[in-house]
């Protein structure tokens, strides 16, 4: 079974001051990544190719990176997730720039069943997190906020999904 998962931002923002987000992936004041109501983006030797890390069940390698325009990671867990996730900033035809979040796998045994029950929901929300991290880093007085579903929030529950301590969903306050 293929996948193709994309989310996108046009961001008020010249494509250098974007790309200077993907440059602070798992850094230690990371802009872009939602931790802590998220696991933590976490690479052994920093951003750079060969680095090896991942963020709670989901594991990779720096497989490419281009700073301030492009990182990709290729999956090494979990078991049957076969390709990339990367993010890409391009300039925005309107001014400004895009910043991308591309998923392209192919999935493997229970992969297969995984992917459409949780793994996409949660990697859809954790996305629009990070989408709403960004827009907030350029216009902090106009940066709405993704709402997370009931079964985002039940599955985050089930699946421990939070690090924080007493951590609750910002959609059940």
């Amino acid at each position: 079974m293929a996948v193709l998962n994309v989310h996108e931002r046009r961001l008020p923002a010249s494509p250098e001051r974007v790309g200077a987000l993907i440059d602070g992936l798992a850094g230690a004041d990371d802009p872009l990544w939602p931790s802590p109501a998220w696991p933590r983006m976490v690479l052994d030797r920093g951003l750079r190719v060969g680095s090896r890390g991942g963020h709670g069940p989901i594991g990779y390698t720096v497989a490419a990176y281009v700073p301030g325009q492009w990182v990709r990671f290729r999956f090494s867990a979990p078991r049957g997730f076969e390709g990339i996730h990367e993010f890409t900033v391009q300039p925005a035809e309107a001014g400004g720039a895009v910043l991308r979040h591309t998923i392209a796998v192919r999935l493997h045994g229970s992969a297969r069943l995984w992917w459409p029950l949780a793994f996409r929901w949660l990697h859809d929300a954790l996305l629009e997190d990070c989408l709403d991290r960004a827009a907030h880093a350029f216009e902090p007085a106009n940066s709405a906020r993704a709402r997370r579903t009931p079964w985002v929030r039940l599955l985050r529950r089930l699946t421990a999904q939070t690090t924080a301590p007493g951590h609750r969903d910002r959609d059940e306050r």
